[in-house]
């Protein structure tokens, strides 16, 4: 499989919760895909894993992907619990309902449907394509609407 795709996504909330807004820059081969969109009562965290969501549902064919993200919580979930939450029938170490489970579900079944490896990137620290992720949640939270180009 050739098809090679970066993507850098990032979420933001004015109040949390609060209006939020996802963005996600897409990068394939000479092209870049920007993508945003707006939620009226939302949390940061959800706005983390809604841009992802986002960006791989745009995925039109079976890619390896690196996913660059500055969310801890997007990272941690993806990579170290959700194993243990699917067999804890979606239930956290502590027995208590995982938080955003509808989300989570969602970005697990995308997400078997390509090769991704997830990257941590330090958030607001000039890399470019987290900053451009970043601006377009914000513009998302600007404009109340949802973009796709």
């Amino acid at each position: 499989m050739k098809n090679n795709v970066v993507i850098y996504t990032d979420g933001a909330c004015k109040g949390n919760p609060g209006e939020g807004g996802w963005g996600a820059v897409i990068e394939f081969e000479e092209s870049t895909k920007k993508l945003y969109g707006y939620e009226n009562n939302t949390t940061n965290n959800r706005m983390e894993i809604t841009a992802a969501i986002n960006a791989i549902k745009s995925l039109k064919i079976k890619s390896n992907v690196v996913i660059h993200t500055d969310s801890k919580y997007l990272m941690n979930g993806i990579n170290d619990w959700i194993n243990n939450w699917k067999n804890n029938n979606w239930k956290t170490s502590t027995k208590k309902d995982v938080k955003n489970v509808d989300l989570w579900k969602a970005i697990d079944d995308l997400s078997s449907e390509h090769t991704i490896k997830w990257n941590w990137v330090k958030g607001h620290s000039g890399n470019p394509g987290n900053e451009m992720a970043d601006d377009l949640a914000n513009l998302a939270i600007l404009k109340k609407s949802e973009k796709l180009e």
